[in-house]
């Protein structure tokens, strides 16, 4: 029963953070000017961007000699100003189209951006891996159906529906984002 609400857990996080749903209008407007996202070929891309960096990220960490602590209290950090991005309505972070909009802006860095990544990492401070990989592909599979069916999705949800669903996430990714920093900020101390 553990293991259920730990993967639940996890695919909240992830799924705030990578905030499919409220990437449903980018979406739409990459779709409106005539880019086709081949959703295959996103998630494809955004899989092997997160596993890459989930087994190898903390390796490079090591390397240039950042400790996981310092990683995720700077992420927690990104989290938290993406979380008001999501809640406020603001946009810090600006991102540019381009006519291949199946790898770039929408897996990376829409989907498979710093913040995600950054989680990630972050995520392996406590969760298993398994329990990361189960949710990651399920994060995957939602992000299919909802690049799939983008068009339906935003019908039915409506632009008042999407932002309320934006911010409650925001919300959710905010609260993640003080907890790991709390966490993460005392151990950095403690040493």
């Amino acid at each position: 029963m553990e293991w259920i609400k730990q993967c639940v857990s996890c695919f909240m996080v992830l799924f705030s953070i990578i905030d499919i749903i409220g990437n449903t209008p980018t979406i739409m407007n990459f779709k409106t000017k005539g880019n086709l996202i081949d959703s295959k070929k996103v998630v494809l891309a955004c899989l092997c961007i997160f596993l890459s960096f989930l087994f190898l990220g903390q390796s490079i960490l090591t390397i240039i000699g950042i400790d996981v602590n310092s990683f995720s209290v700077a992420g927690s950090i990104v989290l938290f100003f993406i979380a008001l991005e999501m809640i406020l309505g603001i946009e810090l972070h600006k991102t540019s189209e381009s006519a291949q909009a199946s790898i770039v802006p929408i897996a990376f860095p829409l989907i498979a951006g710093p913040g995600s990544l950054t989680t990630l990492i972050s995520l392996r401070a406590a969760y298993s891996l398994s329990v990361i990989i189960i949710a990651l592909v399920m994060n995957m599979l939602v992000a299919y159906l909802v690049i799939e069916k983008s068009d339906f999705v935003a019908r039915k949800m409506g632009k008042d529906g999407l932002n309320v669903l934006k911010k409650v996430f925001g919300i959710v990714l905010l609260a993640f984002a003080v907890k790991m920093f709390a966490a993460n900020a005392y151990k950095l101390i403690q040493t």
